[in-house]
């Protein structure tokens, strides 16, 4: 099997799903999909009639990196490159091709992600640098939009102007194009995070010995919404991650990070 791939889904509508399926499934290529379903039923299973996805169905929300991890801890079960795939994700043909044809090139990728756009073509500012507090926790506080679009454009790394190939300490997980190799020397995603933040701990683990890179010669659509934005219950579970992050990682003494932040300003800033 050339790629594999795993979408998590969680009472997501049908008609979004099916784009998605259908998306990554629109190849030549030797694919496998699983649907981790996270949802209370198992509605979704009628969506699965394709010899080319296995549906799993968990019977309990036990988050987006646990579901994940269902097969990317099972390396039998995954190609030579594994896609971590959103639910709202959806691109035309080639995509896939695109990059694999690019990690053949490149062997010392672990992992890359497209340009990814919304539906009316704007950018997504996906890259992003390793997260401070403030950057996840302290801007849910300060008011003052002129202060936290300045602070986004150096954490989002808009400095960099996202028309380049570029390597980038933390990629946003709505796609993950990882070489399956790298997932079973580094790991998979810390299931302690329940949701938000599991890519940004995974994106930094495979950035100290591999590269993650930004592609944006190929392109994908993601319909995004920040929910944590929206929803109170959301919001506690953004907070928790953060917490669980920092705790992990460091709060406010983080050598590595400084290091690392210091290196991509050097590099990129304009």
């Amino acid at each position: 099997m050339q790629i594999s791939a795993t979408i998590v889904t969680y009472k997501n509508s049908h008609e979004m799903l099916n784009k998605a399926i259908s998306s990554f499934l629109n190849t030549e290529m030797d694919v496998k999909l699983y649907i981790v379903d996270n949802s209370p039923t198992d509605e979704i299973k009628t969506l699965c009639n394709d010899s080319r996805i296995e549906y799993i169905f968990n019977n309990a929300n036990v988050g987006f990196g646990a579901g994940h991890n269902v097969i990317m801890c099972q390396p039998h079960k995954m190609g030579e490159y594994h896609i971590v795939l959103n639910p709202d994700i959806y691109y035309e043909e080639g995509v896939i091709e695109g990059l694999y044809e690019y990690m053949e090139k490149n062997s010392d990728v672990g992992n890359v992600m497209p340009k990814v756009l919304y539906p009316d073509n704007k950018i997504q500012f996906l890259c992003k640098l390793l997260p401070t507090p403030i950057d996840w926790i302290g801007r849910f506080f300060v008011p003052s939009k002129k202060w936290k679009e300045k602070r986004n454009y150096i954490f989002e790394m808009k400095f960099t102007g996202y028309d380049k190939e570029m390597e980038v300490p933390y990629l946003s997980g709505c796609f993950m194009f990882i070489r399956k190799s790298v997932i079973q020397e580094i790991g998979v995603f810390d299931d302690g995070i329940f949701m938000y933040g599991e890519d940004t701990d995974l994106s930094r683990r495979i950035y100290v010995k591999y590269k993650n890179i930004f592609y944006p010669s190929v392109t994908v659509f993601h319909e995004f919404a920040k929910g944590s934005h929206k929803s109170l219950r959301l919001f506690w579970i953004h907070v928790k991650a953060a917490v669980y992050y920092f705790n992990k990682w460091g709060w406010f003494v983080d050598k590595e990070r400084k290091e690392i932040n210091d290196e991509v300003k050097r590099i990129y800033f304009k």
